[in-house]
């Protein structure tokens, strides 16, 4: 349930990242605002998520899939080009995500095993 409340919550920063596009350096009123209350808005289902999720892995999650999201979204809604580079740094930055993942996962098992280990030793 923590990643739904996650991705809520990228979901609603991408949003507030189109609408910074969209107030044109914040010159236009109406997208500016929208832009605020999103990005204000994003942070409660991310502190719902970080609950019961290290801070590490939400916020490289976090990063990881707004930047594929927003690449996805710049091409489609600004134009904007695709290059190899931006396909080798998404690339780069998923690795890096599934890393921190991996290094969780590894880490809490790593921490249940020596747990089990001093309960055995303490006679527990």
């Amino acid at each position: 349930m923590y990643w739904i409340w996650l991705f809520v919550a990228i979901l609603l920063e991408v949003a507030a990242t189109v609408f910074m596009k969209f107030s044109d350096g914040f010159s236009k009123l109406i997208p500016t605002l929208i832009m605020g209350l999103l990005y204000g808005i994003s942070f409660i289902p991310l502190a719902i998520a970080l609950k019961k999720m290290e801070v590490s892995v939400a916020y490289a999650v976090w990063s990881a899939v707004g930047t594929a999201l927003i690449t996805v979204l710049g091409m489609f809604l600004f134009h904007e080009k695709l290059s190899m580079v931006k396909i080798g740094g998404i690339a780069l930055i998923i690795l890096g995500v599934v890393a921190i993942n991996l290094n969780e996962r590894t880490g809490s098992t790593e921490n249940q095993a020596t747990a089990q280990l001093e309960r055995k030793d303490t006679g527990r």
